[in-house]
């Protein structure tokens, strides 16, 4: 008999847990093997390696759960020049309406995810348009040499991005800062156990960033058990 729904909902993340645990254990043995104890110093590369891997390998069940969202219509609404905060393994690249966007830059921390990203640009086309730059958005130096300044951006997208940065109002001020007035903001927002804190307050993070048009049309999660909450919708930037 097949699990219920809610049950399912539960289940799902505990698999993912296992999964980036076993990864990070691989990833921590091929270091230790290569640099013994001097392993413990590249704790973060460790994570990025298996962090990088994990959502690789489970992208093509990402993108499918993400088609029964509302994340396809939401990636039709970006246009102008356009920021992807932490793009990973590139989920939403087939995803853009290239007719409405001029040029898009994805801001990836994580290095790993480099090859991957740039194999899905060729297969789709958009190489030419689409730059991936190694930083955070907090890198502001890094960010203007590539040309996004403040009041450069006409869309944001973010991701299952919000619960897994180190401070999300910072990240969120940065944002704020970058978008021209009147300029869009789309957010599927997803907390996670893997990768990401369950106890933050991301709406919060978010309208407190800076001044909005339309707070209210922001959704959030109707199943308050939801294991796999998202808070979704656009924010237009008050001119």
């Amino acid at each position: 008999m097949a699990p219920s729904p809610r049950l399912a909902n539960i289940l799902r993340p505990i698999g993912m847990i296992w999964f980036s645990i076993r990864l990070h254990w691989e990833e921590f043995k091929n270091e230790y093997r290569q640099h013994g104890f001097g392993a413990f110093r590249r704790i973060s590369k460790i994570r990025d390696a298996a962090s990088a891997k994990l959502f690789s390998v489970t992208s093509n069940g990402f993108i499918a759960f993400e088609d029964t969202t509302i994340i396809p219509s939401l990636l039709k609404a970006a246009d102008g020049v356009v920021l992807e905060l932490g793009p990973g393994p590139g989920n939403q690249l087939h995803r853009f309406d290239m007719s409405r966007v001029d040029r898009i830059y994805g801001v990836e921390p994580n290095p790993r995810y480099q090859n991957g990203i740039n194999a899905k640009l060729l297969k789709n086309g958009i190489q030419d348009r689409y730059k991936l730059i190694a930083s955070g958005i907090e890198d502001s130096d890094v960010l203007r040499r590539e040309g996004v300044t403040e009041g450069s951006l006409d869309s944001v997208l973010s991701i299952q991005v919000l619960c897994a940065v180190r401070d999300p109002r910072v990240v969120m001020k940065e944002v704020w800062k970058l978008l021209k007035p009147g300029a869009i903001i789309l957010n599927p927002a997803w907390s996670t156990f893997v990768g990401c804190s369950m106890t933050r307050n991301v709406l919060g993070d978010i309208l407190s960033a800076g001044e909005w048009e339309n707070p209210q049309d922001i959704e959030e999660p109707e199943d308050w058990v939801s294991m796999l909450p998202r808070i979704q919708g656009v924010l237009i930037k008050k001119a």
